[in-house]
């Protein structure tokens, strides 16, 4: 069994009282991670999952729970159904992935860290929440009357679809 499958194993495992213990503690530990690496501004690990967790204070299955949750702002994937504990691991983190990312999470206690501020500047981060936020809306697209229809018949639009 994998290390993430362990993770969800303990999720599963227990009442929702333990559920919710399991997941507080986890969270605490992801902040203490965070601040760490966002002091330190080390966007690279390399090594081990099991060095990984050794050098930030988390268990196998905490480490498999954070690099599902940071998967999506690393410059190269890792593919978390192989995840062992001597997996090795190659981590470059993309910033302005990761402060979208946990905008998009909904983690206010990962991107109101403080710790943010050595890497961007209150302006930056608010254009980062501003193009998040844009990201999320949806847009329609106009078409002309004499623009390909839409629906892929060929026709101009307003012979297609837009015929009156």
């Amino acid at each position: 069994m994998n290390i993430h499958e362990m993770w969800l194993n303990k999720l599963r495992a227990g009442t929702r009282a333990q559920t919710n213990a399991l997941l507080h503690d986890y969270y605490g530990k992801e902040t203490e991670v965070y601040r760490r690496i966002l002091t330190d501004k080390a966007d690279t690990f390399t090594g081990t999952s099991r060095e990984f967790g050794e050098k930030y204070g988390l268990e196998d299955y905490e480490v498999g729970a954070f690099i599902d949750g940071i998967n999506t702002s690393l410059e190269t994937k890792v593919d978390i159904s192989t995840l062992e504990e001597d997996t090795a691991l190659d981590l470059k983190i993309i910033w302005k992935e990761l402060y979208k990312n946990m905008h998009k999470a909904k983690a206010d206690w990962l991107y109101n860290l403080p710790e943010w501020d050595g890497l961007y500047s209150e302006e930056e981060r608010r254009e980062l929440t501003r193009e998040f936020r844009y990201s999320q809306q949806a847009h329609s697209v106009k078409v002309g009357r004499n623009d390909p229809c839409p629906c892929g018949s060929g026709k101009k639009y307003k012979n297609c679809c837009g015929a009156e």
